[in-house]
């Protein structure tokens, strides 16, 4: 049987891209995907072609692949079948923007935008070119998330009422970043909200909104504290409401900050995640963005541990990703080739979207994240949130 392959072109060169990058590498029969394969035909750095030379021989990319010195050589390169989009997210719009005019499929970073218009925008534009457009949530398509909103689905946890989600880094912004760093410069789109509070956020949806038949965007508080130095918030807290016509209202605790840790001894001994319904709840441990374990509680008695390890070439292999210089053991894949795959099944099979975010969720999901903004008058640089499109950042 002849394999689906998918040719991928990346766009910027950072640490995020060298992770999605070696998970290319690993094949996809690793974890039973026996139809497809990923292929990096080309990589472009906005400084310098020798940067992208750099990135492909960092991620084991074939010799024929290209290095570009610009993301236009990159759009324009009639081999690429997609383009992952690995800028901050405060350049998301515009470089998904470059891509989906010059007929690109587009897999981007979360969060997909810094605001609800900008995705509206890009959605409208991939609807106008007939192209593939998916934000790459890459915790959705984990066997863990599926296994999690199956919990949900098949009434195991009775009539779930709420989920907790917190995903917090205890690192106190004004001894952990200079002012220019993407966690805390405006002009990035800083702040733990867009972030780290996209994870908090996936999980209280995934489970209370994807998992509904006819969900409905829900109501929103929120509280918000800011780091004086930059503006940007430091810790946020919402409280959102999902209207169900016969069930009542589900209620999502989502949390993000960078003053106390999800995991603060990194033993993954509390819940990251708590999934609660009338018959029981599901724990999910973190982080909350690759959780690796989860524990299911029935009030029936049922006790259930589950561990979710991640496929990969396997010891004495050689191979080792991950991400900010924490590397998972020898042979263990990131888990970022699972979105990549999805990429591969939509494209094969004509689909526009992911199967499990779809855009119209992505955009009502910035719609809460404006709301929040709005609710404390958080805003960004013009250039940022602005829908023009080229604007030179």
């Amino acid at each position: 049987m002849s394999k689906y392959q998918l040719k991928w072109g990346i766009l910027a060169t950072g640490g995020i891209a060298e992770s999605f990058g070696r998970d290319l590498s690993v094949n996809p029969e690793t974890r039973d995907r026996k139809d497809i394969e990923h292929v990096i035909v080309a990589a472009a750095s906005s400084s310098s072609s020798d940067r992208a030379k750099k990135y492909l021989k960092a991620v084991n990319a074939p010799d024929s692949a290209k290095a570009y010195g610009s993301y236009k050589e990159l759009v324009e390169d009639s081999n690429v079948d997609i383009i992952y989009v690995a800028t901050p997210h405060s350049h998301h719009y515009q470089n998904t923007m470059q891509c989906l005019e010059a007929g690109k499929n587009v897999l981007c970073e979360k969060s997909l935008t810094v605001n609800a218009a900008q995705a509206e925008a890009l959605i409208k534009k991939a609807k106008e070119k007939n192209l593939f457009l998916m934000e790459a949530l890459w915790t959705r398509y984990f066997p863990l998330s599926i296994y999690a909103r199956e919990m949900v689905t098949s009434g195991k946890l009775g009539t779930v009422e709420r989920t907790f989600a917190d995903l917090s880094f205890g690192s106190a912004p004004e001894t952990s970043f200079e002012d220019s760093h993407r966690m805390v410069n405006p002009d990035l789109a800083g702040g733990a909200l867009l972030d780290l509070g996209i994870y908090a956020l996936t999980w209280v949806f995934q489970t209370l909104y994807t998992t509904q038949k006819n969900p409905q965007p829900p109501t929103v508080q929120s509280s918000m504290r800011k780091y004086e130095k930059t503006g940007v918030d430091q810790q946020t807290t919402m409280l959102l409401s999902f209207p169900r016509k016969e069930q009542g209202d589900a209620h999502g605790i989502a949390t993000t900050g960078m003053r106390v840790a999800s995991d603060p001894n990194g033993n993954m001994e509390a819940p990251a995640i708590r999934i609660q319904g009338s018959e029981g709840e599901l724990m999910v441990f973190p982080p909350a963005f690759r959780p690796t374990r989860t524990k299911l509680v029935l009030k029936d008695g049922t006790v259930d541990q589950k561990e979710w390890p991640h496929p990969g070439p396997g010891p004495g292999s050689g191979f080792k990703n991950g991400f900010g210089g924490n590397f998972m053991p020898e042979g263990e894949g990131f888990g970022m080739f699972w979105e990549a795959d999805e990429c591969a099944y939509a494209l094969k099979e004509g689909r526009k979207e992911g199967k499990y975010e779809s855009l119209d969720e992505s955009l009502v999901i910035m719609k809460v994240m404006d709301e929040v903004r709005k609710q404390h008058g958080f805003t960004l640089p013009e250039k940022i949130e602005t829908t023009k499109y080229p604007v030179d950042l």
